[in-house]
């Protein structure tokens, strides 16, 4: 599979890459610090939306946890009105694109906005676990849709894999292997955001309440860590183009791994440990993403590439 750089992109494709590969980096941001104001129990830290203490800068009552929250949501802000502009130049000039990025885009789009609903529910709801859970869910939604449109803005259309072409069957069921394994552990993120919205780690290290959570998460990590080293082994193995971010992929469940098994010895005492985590989680789905559109692509160029 051929990459096309930006200098041999079309101008206009290789700007709307560089945006949302951009927009991609601060939606991971926006995760970590999304992260660290809950760890930083800063949640309710404004106690009002979309203003904070009633102002757009509230300098009086600054601090770290203030400022977590306010920078949250000033992130979040830059990040709407960046998606917004990608979907409208997308599907105003769909026809310089690949068919699949005015739907890509207009979802990220439709996203944010069930976003803003999610952050706003945050607040006036007090941090009921179900929209926390929903709110970090949505947002590594986000990242998946925006890393798939920055793969499919940069990546030329090309044959099948050379190491597959004998094998066409596993060829194209490989996409829908990639897409499985991108949906588990999106699920495994889903289950560790349940964990972490009712604060099950803490209680049960420290009462054994609550337990179930972490039993369950624990096991889903081994599910879902598995069948992402099957997959970046076989990517190494059959799939030459794919082997950075399989690689990439591998090395980054290694991480989560030793990073889950770190803040359950450090009792969650280090918060670092706990976002370092949750931006390995976002990263991993990002690279999942990437991967399940690079083999789509390979193969199924012909309907992917098309114009619109």
């Amino acid at each position: 599979m051929t990459t096309t750089g930006l200098g041999s992109a079309s101008p206009l494709r290789g700007r709307l890459a560089a945006l949302s590969a951009h927009l991609l980096v601060a939606l991971v941001a926006l995760v970590a610090i999304g992260g660290a104001t809950r760890v930083m129990e800063a949640g309710l830290a404004c106690p009002d939306w979309p203003l904070c203490y009633g102002t757009l800068l509230p300098g009086r009552q600054m601090n770290l946890q203030v400022f977590l929250e306010w920078f949250h949501r000033l992130d979040a802000f830059v990040v709407g009105v960046g998606l917004v502009v990608l979907a409208a130049v997308s599907c105003w000039c769909r026809r310089q694109l690949p068919a699949a990025i005015p739907g890509l885009t207009l979802a990220a789009a439709a996203l944010v906005a069930l976003q803003g609903l999610l952050g706003a529910l945050t607040v006036t709801l007090l941090l009921p676990f179900s929209v926390v859970t929903a709110h970090l869910v949505t947002a590594l939604l986000l990242v998946a849709l925006l890393s798939a449109c920055t793969q499919a803005l940069l990546v030329a259309p090309s044959e099948p894999m050379h190491g597959l072409k004998s094998q066409p069957g596993l060829a194209s069921a490989w996409p829908w292997f990639t897409g499985a394994a991108a949906l588990v552990v999106l699920a495994q993120c889903a289950l560790g955001g349940l964990m972490a919205s009712q604060w099950a780690a803490g209680s049960c290290l420290a009462a054994g309440d609550g337990c179930g959570w972490l039993l369950a998460h624990r096991l889903g990590a081994r599910a879902a860590g598995l069948l992402v080293l099957v997959l970046a082994g076989l990517s190494l193995w059959r799939r030459p183009q794919e082997r950075p971010l399989a690689a990439l992929a591998a090395a980054l469940v290694l991480g989560q791994i030793v990073l889950g098994v770190l803040a359950l010895r450090l009792s969650l005492s280090v918060p670092a440990v706990t976002v370092a985590h949750q931006i390995g989680a976002a990263l991993l789905v990002a690279v999942l993403a990437a991967l399940v559109v690079r083999s789509a692509m390979a193969s199924f160029a012909p309907r992917l590439n098309g114009h619109g």
